[in-house]
């Protein structure tokens, strides 16, 4: 199921960001590219006040970033993108903790859900990921069990005939 993302209201959210940062907008992308990548999804990610000139849409793999132009906003952005969805809406999920975001979503029948539990998927997406390769170091192994695996397969034995 695909997902919209309010960008600026999910940022204040995810431990460590913060909509001060001159980085925010690229960092937040930086970190849905590895979500997607790990849960296999798509995202689109919506964000507000473009500089002048650079209102775009930009594909960074399968997230897709707005930066919509000054005089709209990423609400308005979201809101038109489920008016155009129409009937399909119903197959994506819109993130956000605006409360006009999440009425505009439920009106075109698409799942909502807040940003908090938002960045908490992501966390423990990352997290099962840093779990995993964990256990994949664990699984290496020692000198005595490489020395073994040698001796088996006959690795090291530099005999001349």
């Amino acid at each position: 199921m695909p997902t919209i993302i309010d960008g600026h209201n999910l940022i204040p959210k995810i431990p460590g960001f913060n909509l001060r940062a001159i980085d925010d907008e690229i960092r937040l992308i930086e970190l849905l590219q590895e979500y997607c990548r790990l849960a296999r999804k798509r995202v689109e990610v919506y964000f507000d006040k473009a500089p002048p000139g650079q209102s775009r849409a930009k594909n960074y793999g399968t997230v897709t970033a707005y930066f919509v132009r000054q005089g709209q906003t990423a609400d308005q952005a979201i809101r038109n993108k489920l008016s155009r969805l129409g009937g399909r809406a119903r197959n994506w999920t819109v993130v956000s903790s605006d409360r006009e975001v999440q009425g505009a979503a439920r009106a075109a029948r698409a799942r909502v859900m807040s940003s908090e539990a938002f960045a908490e998927r992501i966390m423990e997406v990352l997290s099962h990921e840093e779990e995993q390769g964990e256990i994949q170091d664990e699984r290496t192994l020692n000198p005595d069990e490489l020395e073994e695996w040698l001796k088996l397969f006959g690795a090291g034995n530099d005999q001349e005939e």
